[in-house]
């Protein structure tokens, strides 16, 4: 039975930090083999990635290489956490203060540890007089796509128009003070604090 493609990327990274470590050491597969109690045929093997190492067989190198069990992993990466939004496709999300004619969506948010940044596209297509203020921790930055828009930040208004971009810490009081041309679109991303 062929191996899945899970086993098979183990048993490569395996072979390689083997032979990394080994080789690293200048011994010869005969030497390990004769620390680690493995025949020189079956450390061929798993050094060629032609046979999965059991954890026994891992416990034995680890302790005759002096690494960690975990060192034999290092570099397998079999997943990545990557979010493509298709354009118009994020998550629709209600913000406090927002009125109708302003549309937020949410491009997507990684899991834990990555999850530090916070992409939205916003889209305002109706004028309004009133506009929320928004504070948080961290920063953010808003590169403007169209329109045009006075944007406060504390007690300063910076006029953005499409390519311009403004970066500013979080805390501050900042939102949208006069729309100039309708509609306006710019992405905000949001870096969070991490918590430890």
């Amino acid at each position: 039975m062929s191996p899945t493609p899970l086993e098979a990327a183990l048993e490569k990274v395996i072979a390689q930090r083997v032979r990394e470590f080994r080789s690293g050491l200048g011994w010869s597969v005969a030497h390990l083999a004769e620390l680690s109690g493995l025949s020189k045929s079956m450390l061929s093997k798993i050094e060629n990635a032609k046979s999965s190492a059991s954890l026994n067989t891992l416990a034995r190198l680890s302790s005759a290489l002096n690494v960690p069990v975990t060192a034999f992993f290092r570099g397998l990466d079999e997943e990545h956490d990557v979010i493509h939004i298709k354009a118009g496709r994020g998550l629709d999300i209600e913000h406090r203060g927002s009125r109708q004619g302003s549309r937020y969506q949410l491009l997507g948010r990684m899991r834990h540890p990555y999850d530090i940044l916070e992409p939205v596209q916003v889209t305002v297509t109706r004028p309004t007089e009133v506009f929320p203020l928004f504070q948080h921790g961290g920063t953010e930055l808003i590169l403007m796509q169209g329109g045009i828009m006075g944007y406060s930040v504390g007690d300063d208004t910076y006029v953005l128009e499409p390519g311009d971009s403004l970066q500013f810490a979080g805390d501050v009081p900042h939102g949208p003070v006069e729309l100039r041309e309708l509609p306006v679109e710019f992405v905000t991303v949001k870096a969070i604090p991490t918590s430890g």
